[in-house]
């Protein structure tokens, strides 16, 4: 674990490449920069790994995303200030979805939260936000708190039906956890934090390990029977799919928990209780429905639409794009959009504007494909 931050550590120029930069590419990654670092986009072929991470296993390089340690007297509470879930509530092992909200309840950045055995919490946020939100943490919370960087740390995620019984092989007991769960274990003698958690929809774990053996643990972990090394255009597609929202894509600043659909993210306490940036404003949307909210969209025919692209119903704008692809597993156009709330009922029908072309498309209910999660020991 790395040195306390301050201010004066903060670089958001600072780029550069990741533990396992020269490991994507000696198996033929297609590089590309990404949040400030090199990045695998593919190695096969984005459709190809997205069907064999929802056949058996892929794993991912998350490096790039920030690792926090919080620390200190009532962390939970001061958290609580910052962040609308029930951080208080949460057990040792146990980890949430949560949102960073400014004044107005805006979202700056989705994150996970967990609490571990010491009484500290663990967050992993985005990497293209992560300098902002240490900004933001530290300008915040009160200098009794610590807040850790954990710069020296990688992170990776397997996930795909088979990733636990690939992972137990080197790290046993590993498929005693559940979803959302998490404990220490460790990696041919190395000490490694894993969580029962993923974003592609998939069950899987996420693998957090010292970078100086992130060489040797991910050779491993790709050696393991049905896992393939996979690159984030397939992990963006296999989102897209769960319905699980990208930020800086369909969560920023002039979005809240209640346009988003995300209002699972703040239980009973929190919503009666308030005290997190933006509660009125949230939990009256909450409550009387949010003026415009984000929706699934399967479209007509077989081309894509993309981020930006306009929705109308009837000749009137009612919406843009924010993430779109061609879905690999229902071999349909798919999309998510933020529209007028009159507009956002399933089955309602919408055209997109792609070019100067008019596609029909319908709200569909999300996730596109089922979730997969385990839950108690059986599949969600």
């Amino acid at each position: 674990m790395s040195e306390p931050i301050t201010p004066d550590d903060i670089d958001p120029e600072a780029t550069g490449t990741l533990p396992l930069d020269q490991w994507h590419r000696d198996r033929g990654a297609r590089m590309v920069e990404f949040a400030g670092y090199w990045m695998p986009i593919q190695y096969d072929g984005i459709m190809a790994e997205h069907l064999w991470t929802r056949e058996s296993a892929g794993l991912f390089d998350v490096s790039h995303m920030g690792q926090l340690i919080v620390s200190g007297p009532d962390a939970a509470a001061e958290l609580e200030k910052l962040l609308p879930g029930d951080i208080a509530g949460l057990k040792p092992g146990r980890m949430r979805y949560s949102l960073l909200l400014d004044e107005a309840g805006g979202i700056l950045d989705d994150l996970m939260v967990t609490a571990r055995d010491d009484g500290s919490y663990y967050l992993v946020v985005n990497g293209a936000t992560k300098w902002d939100d240490i900004a933001h943490l530290r300008d915040l919370l009160p200098d009794e708190i610590t807040l850790n960087h954990m710069e020296d740390q990688a992170l990776l995620a397997l996930q795909g039906p088979k990733a636990v019984e690939a992972l137990e092989h080197l790290a046993p007991g590993v498929a005693s956890l559940v979803f959302m769960t998490a404990g220490a274990f460790e990696i041919d003698g190395v000490p490694v934090w894993i969580s029962r958690s993923g974003y592609t929809g998939e069950d899987g774990c996420e693998i957090s390990l010292p970078a100086d053996a992130a060489d040797r643990l991910a050779s491993l972990i790709a050696g393991q029977s049905g896992v393939k090394p996979i690159g984030l255009g397939a992990r963006d597609s296999l989102r897209l799919e769960a319905g699980l929202p990208l930020y800086g894509h369909d969560l920023d600043p002039e979005t809240n928990p209640a346009m988003a659909g995300l209002g699972f993210a703040i239980p009973k306490r929190r919503r009666e209780e308030g005290g997190f940036p933006g509660a009125d404003t949230i939990v009256a949307q909450l409550r009387g429905g949010a003026p415009r909210k984000r929706v699934g969209l399967i479209l007509s025919g077989r081309q894509p639409a993309r981020e930006g692209a306009d929705v109308y119903a009837g000749g009137e704008r009612v919406g843009a794009l924010t993430s779109g692809g061609f879905s690999p597993s229902l071999q349909v156009p798919i999309a998510m959009a933020y529209v007028s709330a009159e507009h956002a009922a399933p089955g309602t029908t919408l055209q997109i504007d792609v070019r100067g072309r008019m596609l029909d498309a319908t709200v569909a209910p999300m996730p596109f494909t089922p979730h997969r999660y385990v839950r108690e020991g059986k599949p969600a």
